[in-house]
């Protein structure tokens, strides 16, 4: 039933039917499904407008959508008129009601936080069978409780950035947690010497272009932890540590320097690092 709510490659599905109502319309919607656009408003927020749930049509121009693949970019007018239909302000939420109504043409794109919705819905899940000990993961967002199979904390990799080859960066270690990780180095086409990636600024229309390549967040709820780390990879390096250390949260960084990369992370994110974590962080600076 979640598909029929969230889905945008399903036509019956409230956000795709929330996506052609017409501006002013009050529109009933789940639970679910108001508790993920309260998570994308208050991160888009809080991110300064690095995080706009409404930004599907920027991200459908650029190629990287269900719509189309492009190998060029668009035109600065195309960016101009797509920019015309972005904008969380358009969105009123009414909680005692559950229901949503936008006061302009906007569409939402729940891609960048459903998946950890998922994650948590499944652990929640578990734990109402009495389940304690579980490591819940979809496309790449997980959550972890209780011990591992081998009787300690889990052990989890963060991949180090490569188009061409999967090999992890570092291996933090938790448990009653979630982890989410955004980076630019897989979906992303090339154009005339330039790097595009997936990453679209909702402020800008265009595709950052700063030298932070992967964000992992660990948070105690998975949506969260999805949300942030796309808002702080769109944000860049310097813009997202300050913001990590403002609100605490915890946090791993790993930027391009040339041919080579730099790690760093927020004071809160040591705790997950154990002696191997942190030689291979030294090893790999």
């Amino acid at each position: 039933y979640k598909r029929q709510s969230m889905s945008t490659y399903q036509p019956q599905s409230e956000i795709s039917r929330f996506n052609v109502l017409t501006p002013g319309a009050w529109f009933p919607v789940s639970a679910g499904f108001l508790e993920v656009l309260s998570v994308a408003l208050q991160v888009g927020i809080d991110s300064g407008g690095a995080y706009d749930v409404t930004v599907g049509p920027l991200v459908n121009l650029w190629g990287f959508g269900p719509v189309r693949v492009v190998d060029q970019p668009p035109t600065a007018e195309a960016i101009g008129v797509a920019m015309e239909g972005i904008g969380q302000q358009s969105l009123e939420i009414d909680r005692q009601q559950l229901a949503v109504r936008k006061d302009k043409a906007v569409v939402l794109d729940f891609s960048s936080l459903a998946k950890g919705y998922a994650v948590d819905e499944l652990a929640r899940l578990l734990r109402e069978a009495g389940i304690r000990r579980y490591l819940v993961e979809v496309g790449g967002e997980m959550k972890l409780s209780g011990k591992s199979p081998r009787g300690d904390l889990w052990r989890v990799g963060i991949e180090q950035p490569s188009a061409g080859k999967r090999a992890a960066a570092i291996a933090i270690r938790l448990t009653d947690a979630a982890v989410a990780t955004s980076g630019d180095y897989r979906n992303y086409f090339d154009y005339k010497g330039q790097r595009y990636s997936h990453s679209i600024d909702p402020k800008t229309g265009y595709p950052v272009a700063h030298d932070l390549v992967s964000v992992t967040v660990v948070h105690d709820s998975a949506i969260w932890a999805d949300a942030w780390a796309t808002a702080l990879m769109v944000l860049g390096s310097e813009a997202a540590m300050e913001l990590a250390r403002e609100l605490d949260l915890a946090v791993y960084f790993i930027r391009r320097t040339g041919d080579n990369y730099q790690h760093d992370h927020s004071a809160g994110f040591a705790r997950y690092l154990d002696d191997t974590s942190r030689v291979a962080h030294e090893e790999n600076p």
